[in-house]
């Protein structure tokens, strides 16, 4: 699924007052711990995760990793937050046309 810069914006927009919830730990990327995201990616579709105690490679690595196995749309990424959005069969939130 490929975003435009407006649905970027958009999402951006409505992530903003979003606390993360999903944070990895010291264990890092597990099966748990993707399958708690794309629980809360069916039920909220928009989400933050919160990497922690990474370095650069290693944070992005886990990004790719993420975002493949979930199939979603990295959002955004700041800091050690990560914003993710994938649409789900109940479509809550109505995307801006490209």
């Amino acid at each position: 699924m490929q975003l435009s810069t407006k649905q970027k914006q958009f999402l951006k927009g409505l992530a903003h007052h979003l606390s993360p919830v999903v944070m990895l730990g010291g264990n890092g990327l597990t099966e748990g711990v993707i399958a708690e995201i794309d629980n809360a990616l069916n039920h909220h579709e928009l989400i933050k995760v919160k990497i922690a105690g990474a370095d650069r490679e290693t944070k992005q690595l886990i990004i790719d990793a993420i975002v493949r196995e979930t199939q979603a749309v990295a959002v955004q990424t700041i800091g050690h937050i990560l914003v993710l959005y994938r649409s789900s069969e109940e479509h809550k939130i109505s995307l801006p046309k490209k």
